[in-house]
């Protein structure tokens, strides 16, 4: 694969991209190293399959991918993993990314696995943390955090390092490129300001599109139970979330179902060369397929599917999608229950 293919690759379906021509310069001389960071807070949900299918992408480009469990960002948001739950949720995380990139074929040999306190707590890291602090204003990491950080009325100076520690692990992994969904781009750029103060080079970034939730706010978040559907769910509650989720018929825009359809089950099916399958009854038009998710966006768009339609097929492969890694989870319960004692 030549240089020209990787970058189409590695940026296809990305909503931006900021350090085009860096990248492009690193293509041609060797391939990308790149991380992605998640903070083990709440449960893995199937929004996770979104950056999963696209790291997926990058290892098919050649990219050498580093995955950091962010433990020590999850403490520091307000928070949201104690000290006392960190290390158990850190091996859920790792349990079920793992098997969440099995599941979809992804070769682990290519892949590197990090956890933030495994250097985050070193003297040169921490040195530099306390360089970028002295630089950094309050408004400069609150602002960066907005959209990932808790906001609260007075927030804690935990919550101020968090953007700080970001923009130094792209450093510390000695990677060219951050990936991370949208809401993370004041991070990002808090990063590209802040590392050339202390002599670092910025880094490209690489912004996957956010899937709107299954609700009409248009969010899927881990504190919205209805917004997504959990690793967790049996068929009941999923058949219930998926016909319980906003879905107006022809309206494309801020679509739950059709954005799971689109970044997550014909990726599986496309892979499996299969089909998309709705198995109504005669009375109501019979068996209808999609080969592709333009025939099923368009098909919905002109109204000649309707939600009801939809809702059922959805519902249907997510069930048979989802079966496989629940049951690793059921073989793997222990993990669960010590990470979340409270569910």
């Amino acid at each position: 694969m030549d240089a020209k293919h990787k970058f189409e690759l590695i940026t296809r379906e990305l909503q931006e991209v900021v350090g085009e021509d860096k990248l492009k310069e690193v293509l041609s001389e060797r391939d990308v190293k790149i991380y992605w960071g998640t903070a083990p807070t709440g449960k893995p949900h199937l929004g996770y399959f979104v950056p999963m299918y696209k790291i997926a992408d990058f290892l098919e480009a050649g990219c050498h991918v580093t995955i950091l469990f962010a433990d020590m960002h999850a403490y520091l948001d307000n928070m949201k993993s104690t000290w006392a739950l960190l290390d158990r949720r850190t091996k859920f995380y790792e349990f079920i990314i793992t098997e969440m990139l099995k599941h979809i074929g992804v070769p682990l040999d290519k892949l590197k696995f990090v956890k933030g306190t495994d250097f985050q707590l070193g003297a040169e890291y921490t040195l530099d943390m306390y360089k970028m602090s002295a630089l950094a204003t309050t408004r400069d990491t609150q602002r960066a955090g907005a959209e990932v950080v808790k906001q609260v009325e007075t927030p804690k100076m935990s919550g101020l390092l968090y953007p700080i520690l970001q923009a130094l692990d792209e450093q510390y992994l000695e990677v060219d490129a951050q990936f991370g969904g949208v809401d993370q781009r004041k991070i990002f750029m808090f990063a590209r300001e802040f590392l050339p103060k202390i002599d670092y080079e910025k880094r490209i970034h690489l912004m996957n599109p956010l899937i709107p939730g299954l609700g009409e706010s248009g969010k899927m978040s881990s504190s919205e139970p209805n917004s997504k559907i959990d690793f967790t769910d049996d068929d009941a509650k999923i058949k219930s979330k998926i016909n319980k989720a906003f879905c107006v018929d022809g309206q494309i825009e801020g679509n739950g179902l059709l954005a799971i359809m689109k970044y997550i089950i014909f990726k599986h099916l496309n892979k499996h060369k299969k089909h998309f399958v709705i198995d109504r009854p005669e009375k109501y038009g019979g068996k209808i397929e999609f080969k592709t998710y333009e025939e099923l966006e368009e098909a919905f768009a002109s109204k000649k599917l309707a939600s009801v339609d939809l809702k059922m097929g959805v519902t249907a492969e997510l069930i048979s999608y989802l079966a496989p890694l629940r049951e690793k989870i059921e073989a793997n319960k222990k993990l669960l229950v010590a990470a979340y004692p409270e569910d």
